[in-house]
């Protein structure tokens, strides 16, 4: 009994997951005709609560296109694979408190803030570097326009996906 009541709670939360993907994917199925472009899957996938690096992104877009690549991506291919990630809980957000302890890492002086200057060369200059067009939009979100500076603690509690 246990089982088939554990069983029935899996098909809810899959048919939730797929109601979820459906309607983030069809969004950007400007044609209706079940398939997006290549270009517009990271922005699906970070709609769904998920942040990929660029190399996981470009991973799952090599697992869900054709084997001649067209340019779109196709729902049935992207459905089971979403799925999978969701119900394994891939590419989850990173918590507030880590993100509080890296900005904190990068200012040493303890100053509650970065400069703009400091910040673009952080995220150009270090690890998985930020492109043009990703600096621009966090500097949109983050800089205050009066101090040319982030207040990182005021960034995490704009930027923190909400898990509920």
């Amino acid at each position: 009994m246990a089982d088939d009541k554990e069983k029935e709670g899996k098909e809810l939360e899959v048919a939730e997951l797929h109601r979820k993907i459906k309607e983030a994917f069809e969004v950007f199925d400007h044609e209706a005709n079940d398939a997006v472009d290549v270009r517009e899957i990271g922005t699906i996938v970070r709609s769904l609560g998920c942040c990929p690096s660029e190399g996981e992104l470009h991973e799952l877009i090599a697992e869900v296109e054709e084997e001649e690549p067209t340019g779109y991506i196709r729902y049935e291919k992207f459905l089971p694979v979403m799925t999978n990630i969701l119900l394994e809980k891939r590419f989850r957000p990173i918590p507030e408190d880590t993100l509080l302890q890296a900005f904190e890492v990068l200012d040493p002086a303890k100053r509650g803030y970065l400069s703009k200057e400091e910040l673009i060369k952080y995220m150009t200059e270090e690890g998985e570097p930020f492109s043009q067009e990703e600096m621009e939009e966090m500097l949109s979100a983050a800089i205050h326009p009066e101090s040319n500076s982030i207040y990182y603690k005021d960034y995490l509690t704009m930027m923190v996906v909400d898990e509920n």
